[in-house]
């Protein structure tokens, strides 16, 4: 079996999601799809001006995990400049401090660490979790689509 992919930490959602380059038509555009922790690992290194250690511990990760989301947000970052392509930000594997779980069965709050506890309690394993939106503890950002 697999690991289960570990939601990377993001502080940072941007007003808009959807860049196009100017002059180019609809029905031509193509697109390029940017992450979201990709887009926060680009701010953090570049417009922080973080090291490649601070970043990684900022989003919870790994350095290499760090050195491979940032490459690969660079990378369709510089073919959507260089081949006018349209840059979309959505999707990923990602969390926020903002979003909270609550454990009906035993109450527990957590953040989502694993994509797994979305769905099981990480302290009792129980299927009985919900968003924090449907409790009203949630501050922010838990039911925007992703």
């Amino acid at each position: 079996m697999a690991r289960p992919t570990k939601y990377r930490t993001v502080e940072f959602f941007p007003e808009g999601n959807y860049f196009i380059p100017w002059g180019k038509k609809d029905c031509e555009l193509e697109e390029v799809e940017l992450k979201v922790e990709e887009l926060e690992a680009i701010r953090l290194k570049d417009i922080e001006g973080l090291t490649q250690e601070e970043c990684a511990n900022k989003m919870e990760i790994s350095r290499q995990t760090f050195q491979n989301i940032i490459e690969s947000g660079r990378k369709k970052i510089a073919i959507a400049l260089t081949e006018g392509k349209a840059i979309r930000i959505a999707g990923g594997h990602y969390t926020t401090k903002f979003c909270k779980f609550k454990c009906a069965k035993c109450g527990y709050v957590y953040t989502v660490k694993y994509e797994q506890d979305k769905i099981i309690c990480p302290k009792c394993s129980s299927t009985e979790v919900m968003c924090g939106k449907k409790e009203s503890f949630c501050k922010k950002w838990c039911c925007k689509k992703r």
